[in-house]
């Protein structure tokens, strides 16, 4: 019966998460694409993270109350780098839209773990096995074919301001991969619960996104669109709610079933947003760039299960 009963979970879970990042992106691909009046886009990316951080906050609140847990002695400095790197990375990703549609933004972000290894060498002096650059191999001929622009072919809408777009996405994977970075400090030296970083993170990203809006005044320009446009209302509080959600149903995921199973869900979500982006928005993608979505997402779950075999002794180890 607890065997059912936690399949039953898994499958609540898994299908919560599902459910919630698809509403979500849909919504984000509806609030950053669509046309508002006459010829008004939305443009306000620094005021959409605030209210995400802060939502994403506030559940982190209700976490941590709800859990017993021990002081967090990780440094001040930390979190505050962390926070900036993370915002800086959403910001790029939501103002990328401006360029080029959902399914490039999805799949451009999925080679996040490029930057890591790349940082990882660099400033951190790792080593990584052969098998784990042949998965970034496949993951950075996958993004160079999706990416790629067949210009004999006409400039559709989305080519307008060419490579901004994919200028922005590599900032963001650089902000993801420095972000990493700073995470993997905290973890060695203070090991806070995940609970305490969610709400660390999103804290210190709601302070700095917050002084950032006030001080360019683009608090100002959102509220005023908003109020022009009071349907924002609704795509917005759907918006930061599923994302929210969907946040803490990968935390409860993680808690019960490991990294694993969460990994493989969430890396399984993307490519399906990728589909439902395709389906709705009527993003088509060339026969080119589905193989290198494909690529992608294989070199991604093949790097997920090389990855867990490789710590599994270690984990049977603790578990003695």
């Amino acid at each position: 019966m607890p065997k059912i009963r936690s399949e039953i979970r898994f499958v609540f879970y898994s299908s919560a998460i599902f459910i919630c990042y698809f509403i979500f992106a849909l919504l984000q691909e509806k609030i950053t694409r669509s046309t508002y009046g006459e010829n008004d886009k939305f443009t306000c990316a620094l005021s959409l993270v605030l209210v995400q951080c802060f939502v994403n906050y506030i559940f982190a609140q209700i976490l941590v109350m709800s859990r017993k847990h021990e002081t967090d002695t990780t440094r001040t400095i930390y979190y505050f780098s962390s926070a900036l790197t993370y915002l800086l990375a959403m910001i790029c990703s939501v103002m990328a839209l401006q360029w080029i549609n959902y399914p490039t933004q999805v799949v451009g972000k999925a080679a996040k773990p490029i930057p890591v290894m790349i940082l990882g060498v660099l400033i951190g002096s790792k080593t990584y096995p052969v098998k784990k650059y042949f998965f970034v191999f496949l993951i950075v001929v996958g993004v160079a074919l999706f990416m790629y622009k067949d210009h004999e072919k006409n400039i559709s809408k989305d080519s307008q301001g060419i490579g901004v777009g994919e200028i922005l996405l590599l900032l963001s994977l650089t902000m993801d991969g420095l972000t990493g970075a700073v995470q993997e400090r905290i973890k060695s030296e203070s090991s806070p619960t995940a609970y305490a970083m969610m709400l660390n993170t999103n804290w210190w990203s709601t302070i700095i996104s917050l002084i950032g809006v006030l001080v360019t005044g683009e608090i100002f320009k959102f509220i005023t669109f908003v109020a022009q446009y009071p349907e924002m209302l609704l795509y917005l509080s759907g918006f930061v709610l599923m994302g929210a959600l969907g946040q803490l149903f990968i935390f409860y995921m993680v808690a019960e079933f490991g990294p694993l199973p969460c990994s493989v869900v969430t890396t399984t979500r993307k490519f399906f947003t990728v589909l439902t982006s395709v389906i709705v928005f009527g993003n088509v993608l060339l026969t080119r760039q589905w193989i290198g979505a494909i690529l992608v997402f294989s070199g991604l779950f093949l790097d997920i299960i090389y990855s867990k075999g490789k710590s599994q002794p270690a984990k049977r180890t603790s578990d003695k």
